[in-house]
């Protein structure tokens, strides 16, 4: 009897289990979206996910730690009066439409349906998405002028379509239809327009009317033309026909007569070639044998000049190999002999600089140091030479008679033999302008520049030489 009892309460604890999991397994319907939400998971990048979204179809739902809604997928019709929008052409619009939305069922956006839309009635999804449709229908026209919006519709549609979508699906829903009745304007942009439209088709029936009546008159006059045009070609072709008989018989004629005419030129032409090609025959029979013999001749000779030339050739290269070592060789001993010249005379020129160095180094020891008395050394010991430089300046001057007239004094104070002399000397370089050629200065104790003597200002004088003079001074 406790057996019986145990295996009672088993079994009913089994089914209460049995009908608790049936209890929890939750089927979707097909106009609807069940979110379940609480602890469903993660997501690939390892956080935890909002909410999982099933259309169609069932899952678990655990208790306690999960829960479940469902979102409607029911159409919305949103009625748009979308007025006064400023189009591209700053011209201000009514766009009357209508927009029917939905629930998405993609995975992506069925998920932000789940975050954004999920406890939300109808209605307030729909003034949620006509707000987003009134921003993107006014942006869309904007950008668009007026006769794209009118003429285009497909055009407008599909951007207006694009635009609206996009936004949409950022808080889960689809865009199901648009459409766009009458567009009209406060200015009357639009019928003029339309007016402009119907005058225009309205122009263009009379101009087909005006065009057929034309055709008409045209094709009467084409049609008595034509038949005028096939009396005189059935007339050409009767006379064509009688002219066509006169000449096949005067062709056949024609034509008996050329073939009378071509069998005797064959008949001529075969016994002449006949005997030309026995002629030919002969002809190159002895030809053949001349070009033997002319062949045979030309080997004959070639071999001979050919390998005379060879010969010359080769030993023409040989001497001309000799005659380049030959230079070669002479040439690199002059080139050596002028480099060991060259370096001989560069190492005699390096040591005469070097003593001269060490010469000029061993005066200024001997002046002390001081490169002014070293030197007034050298001035010293050159000043000879220097003279004599100058005196062979004049000296082979031959001066066979002098006349001289003079008229005395002239302003500074000097006659003209005098300053005829004075000139003469001073054709002489002066010793300070010899030693500014050579960029020197002439040393203090030969001597000063005059100018610089007479730039320098006078000594004062005392009051007693500022006295005019008297006799006693005098």
């Amino acid at each position: 009897m406790e057996t019986l009892i145990l295996v009672c309460v088993i079994a009913l604890l089994l089914f209460s289990m049995i009908l608790l999991i049936l209890s929890r397994y939750k089927k979707c319907p097909s106009d609807k979206v069940m979110v379940i939400y609480g602890k469903v998971g993660n997501n690939k990048d390892g956080s935890a996910r909002s909410a999982k979204c099933i259309h169609g179809g069932a899952a678990f739902v655990w208790p306690v730690i999960q829960a479940r809604e469902f979102l409607d997928l029911t159409p919305l019709s949103i009625s748009v009066d979308l007025e006064n929008a400023l189009s591209r052409q700053n011209i201000r619009i009514n766009v009357p439409s209508r927009f029917t939305v939905g629930i998405s069922t993609e995975p992506a956006v069925m998920q932000n349906a789940a975050e954004r839309l999920l406890g939300l009635k109808l209605e307030e999804v729909q003034e949620l998405a006509k707000d987003i449709i009134f921003g993107q229908l006014r942006l869309v026209i904007a950008t668009m002028d007026i006769e794209e919006i009118n003429t285009d519709r497909d055009k407008f549609l599909e951007a207006v379509s694009r635009n609206v979508e996009g936004e949409l699906k950022k808080i889960g829903l689809r865009l199901i239809n648009v459409n766009v009745t009458d567009i009209s304007d406060e200015s009357g942009y639009i019928a003029a327009l339309g007016k402009e439209a119907a005058a225009k088709a309205i122009n263009d029936a009379k101009k087909s009317v005006a065009e057929k009546d034309r055709d008409g008159s045209i094709g009467e006059a084409n049609a008595h033309r034509d038949q005028r045009v096939q009396v005189a070609q059935a007339d050409s072709e009767a006379i064509k026909g009688e002219n066509a008989a006169k000449m096949e018989v005067a062709m056949s004629n024609a034509a008996r007569r050329e073939k009378e005419a071509e069998a005797l030129k064959i008949a001529t032409s075969a016994e002449k070639i006949q005997a030309a090609r026995a002629l030919e025959e002969a002809y190159a029979a002895e030809q053949q044998a001349e070009v033997a013999r002319a062949a045979r001749e030309k080997a004959t000779q070639e071999a001979d000049i050919i390998v005379k030339t060879e010969i010359e050739k080769r030993k023409l290269e040989l001497e001309a190999e000799a005659q380049a070592e030959q230079i070669r060789r002479k040439a690199k001993g002059e080139a050596d002999a002028i480099l060991a010249k060259m370096q001989a005379e560069a190492t005699g020129m390096q040591a005469m600089l070097t003593k001269q160095a060490d010469g000029l180094r061993e005066i200024v020891l001997a002046a002390g140091g001081d490169p002014d008395a070293a030197l007034r050394l050298l001035l010293a010991d050159k000043m000879e030479d220097l003279l004599r430089v100058q005196v062979e300046a004049v000296k082979n001057i031959k001066i066979d008679k002098v006349t001289v007239w003079d008229s005395g004094e002239n302003g500074q104070g000097k006659t003209a033999t005098a300053g005829f002399v004075s000139g003469l000397m001073k054709s002489l370089p002066p010793m300070n302008e010899l030693f500014d050629m050579a960029g020197m200065n002439l040393p203090s104790f030969l001597g000063s520049d005059k100018k610089e003597e007479t730039e320098k200002p006078a000594p004062a004088l005392s009051p007693k030489e500022t006295q005019p003079e008297t006799a006693e001074t005098k």
